[in-house]
């Protein structure tokens, strides 16, 4: 397994730190401090030392003695999940799902709140009130909340935590989440475009190893995608990776406000597919009902009846994964990642139909199919993706050893 490499030159210790705990976190049984030598490269001397801090600081402990061979026994070093907690929250125009994470990465509680109407101020409160309901009800000390982590639509103003007009969210110009959302819950707030947090979680909750790069695509009321790099979340210059709404996947595609036919944002979302099975019969009833509520509930028929063996459903599907796979084609080209990993809120409900279509489409339009096969597959973290990833994009920035971190002079 991929594990980070500590530094041995001076002013590094916060960074060995992070490589300490990183190590220990993922080893999920825990490992002496001699293992812990041998996977960070650090001296016999830095790890004891950081060791004993972190002791102190009860984010590990001592958990039983091995005996191997000759010599003192080892001790074995592992995490205090209650340690620390983190929160996080996904902004979807549908819905507003919560969860509270401890150190691991395990989900302690989680809500869902259905958005009735998204003048932001009542949003934040219905936010605020949330996060402190579930904290009561985890039974969790506030002192040891490391943070909140919101997952919201881009485009984001990342250094002044705002979120500019989303296309999704009516009302949202330039609000001060990140701002309004601390004063309200009192704790530091980090504010993370949602494609970017999903990919955070899908890295911090993984089980292998932590440094191979993949493309996230992400199925929400919008599409977006993120890239790992080396077991890191790519953020762009803005922190906006991932805009890929007016990449064009059908050229005889319906218009789109942006001149263009055939775009993803008029071809691949829930919306654009459910107006597709409108038109092909797939539903009885209003043709014209709208708004992210009706499209939730009318996207979850579409794959019910997609599984029943509708054939008017089926082929809808089949074409949203024709679409689909246009565009990971035209990305995993231009990125030449490792794998792709599917998931958001919407992904549960198309995933066999679609790991069934674009594997194969893919590898047709790979630039690179003599020379490897592009695994496809769905998310490790479920449903709640952007939430949890939001949640660990605040533990992450507490506890994840970044090299960048090492060059700058603080």
């Amino acid at each position: 397994m991929g594990m980070r490499r500590g530094t041995n030159l001076p002013r590094m210790g916060d960074f060995n730190r992070s490589v300490i705990l990183e190590a220990i976190r993922r080893s999920v049984e825990g490992l002496s401090r001699i293992e812990l030598v041998e996977a960070t490269g650090l001296s016999a001397q830095t790890v004891t030392n950081i060791t004993r801090r972190l002791l102190d600081e009860a984010l590990i402990m001592e958990a039983g003695r091995t005996i191997n061979g000759p010599g003192k026994p080892r001790v074995t070093l592992r995490l205090v999940a209650e340690s620390r907690f983190s929160v996080g929250v996904h902004l979807d125009p549908a819905v507003i799902t919560f969860v509270v994470l401890d150190m691991s990465g395990a989900v302690v509680r989680r809500r869902i709140v259905r958005v009735a109407e998204q003048e932001p101020r009542r949003v934040i409160e219905t936010m605020a009130r949330t996060i402190d309901g579930l904290l009561d009800e985890a039974d969790v000390d506030r002192r040891r909340v490391a943070g909140v982590g919101v997952a919201a639509p881009g485009p984001l103003d990342a250094e002044r935590g705002t979120v500019i007009d989303p296309p999704k969210l009516q009302g949202w110009h330039r609000v001060a989440l990140r701002e309004v959302l601390a004063e309200a819950t009192g704790f530091p707030v980090i504010v993370e475009k949602d494609t970017t947090s999903a990919a955070v979680g899908e890295v911090w909750t993984a089980a292998g190893a932590v440094d191979d790069s993949f493309l996230f695509l992400y199925l929400g009321t919008g599409i977006g995608a993120s890239l790992v790099r080396d077991g890191e979340a790519v953020r762009g210059s803005s922190q906006n990776f991932g805009e890929v709404g007016h990449i064009v996947v059908d050229p005889d595609g319906p218009p789109c406000a942006c001149g263009s036919r055939g775009c993803v944002e008029v071809v691949c979302t829930p919306q654009a597919i459910v107006e597709r099975a409108d038109a092909a019969g797939v539903f009885d009833g209003d043709p014209d009902a709208r708004g992210a509520r009706v499209v939730e509930e009318r996207f979850t028929l579409l794959s019910e009846r997609a599984g029943e063996g509708d054939p008017a459903a089926g082929a809808v599907l089949r074409g949203a994964a024709a679409h689909l796979a246009m565009l990971v084609s035209v990305l995993t080209n231009i990125l030449d990642v490792d794998r792709v990993v599917l998931g958001g809120p919407f992904w549960s409900r198309v995933a066999d139909v679609y790991l069934a279509e674009i594997p194969g489409r893919l590898e047709a339009r790979s630039a690179t199919r003599a020379v490897r096969e592009i695994p496809v597959a769905g998310t490790v973290v479920g449903d709640d993706v952007g939430a949890v990833g939001a949640a660990c994009v605040v533990l992450d920035s507490a506890l994840t050893p970044r090299a960048s971190d090492l060059y700058l002079d603080r």
